[in-house]
């Protein structure tokens, strides 16, 4: 594997990749876990070759967000990138990604606004600039995002197609700990008491989850119950629990027609974010009574 801290030098090294054959990337923070692992392995089997980047954007955090304390293991990540034979890491410094007098941003009008991007306005700027940058750095032919930033593909998906990116965007399953939590760099800012906490996250898409098996298609309803679990734990500071269209993010009636299930909440000092996909007239069929637990995908 090749680490690479330019934009020249990673240029250079994409070029020389995609003339023998198809190239993958998998933009990062780092702080790496199964879930990332799970994109680059993905990545791995429909590409010759893969591009894994790890930059800590500063354009998505506002001030106060957590920056600073955001988990930095570059050495512990790029080994785990070398065991699973990544070609390429990138990891420039800001002032390589952002060269002094920098002006220029990608901003998706409307929906960089709504779930993720209400609560930390600016957010999706920051994302879009920086996942364009990567783009024109790289030229992948396919790129590949988690399912837990659901908001985040949406955004993303929208600039793929109005700016003519030509590479497909690869959306991946959410990957979870035993317990059910969506695994997120962030966890590792949780203490073991907050880590119990957070399974309301995950456990209240479960309880909406069990609703819509049981033919609940009512957003408002589903969002009561959301509301309610996550209202009941103590510790757990709710930022929205929402009924949406994944592809618009705004509210849908009901579930007919598909829906994402979307929740945030902080945890102490700690941000977390998790999203249920319910399938087009799933509540038309007939559903079993429970989830399985722990919950690997959350589907229904």
């Amino acid at each position: 594997m090749k680490t690479l801290f330019t934009v020249r030098d990673m240029q250079a090294a994409c070029r020389s990749l995609r003339q023998t054959g198809s190239l993958g990337l998998v933009p990062t923070m780092g702080a790496l876990h199964d879930g990332h692992l799970s994109l680059v392995r993905r990545a791995a089997a429909e590409n010759d070759a893969v591009a894994v980047s790890i930059f800590v954007n500063p354009t998505q955090f506002a001030p106060g967000e957590d920056y600073d304390a955001y988990p930095r293991r570059l050495a512990e990540d790029g080994a785990k990138l070398e065991a699973e034979g990544v070609d390429l890491l990138f990891t420039p410094s800001v002032e390589e990604m952002y060269p002094s007098g920098a002006t220029t941003f990608v901003e998706v009008a409307g929906l960089g606004d709504r779930l993720d991007g209400a609560s930390r306005p600016g957010h999706f700027r920051g994302v879009a600039t920086v996942v364009a940058k990567l783009f024109h750095i790289v030229h992948p032919d396919r790129a590949y995002f988690g399912q837990k930033d659901a908001a985040q593909v949406a955004v993303l998906r929208a600039m793929v197609r109005d700016l003519l990116f030509p590479l497909q965007l690869v959306v991946c399953p959410i990957v979870r700990e035993p317990s059910g939590l969506a695994m997120s760099s962030r966890n590792l800012n949780l203490s073991a008491a907050e880590r119990d906490r957070a399974g309301a996250l995950s456990g209240a898409l479960q309880t909406a989850a069990r609703l819509v098996r049981d033919g609940e298609t009512g957003a408002a309803a589903l969002r009561v119950a959301m509301l309610s679990q996550l209202s009941s734990e103590d510790g757990v500071r709710l930022d929205y629990a929402e009924v949406v269209h994944p592809e618009t993010l705004l509210p849908v009636a009901d579930t007919l027609q598909g829906a994402l299930l979307a929740v945030a909440a902080w945890v102490g000092q700690t941000r977390l974010i998790d999203n249920l996909l319910v399938e087009a007239s799933s509540a038309e069929r007939p559903q079993p009574a429970s989830l399985p637990e722990p919950i690997e995908e959350m589907h229904v």
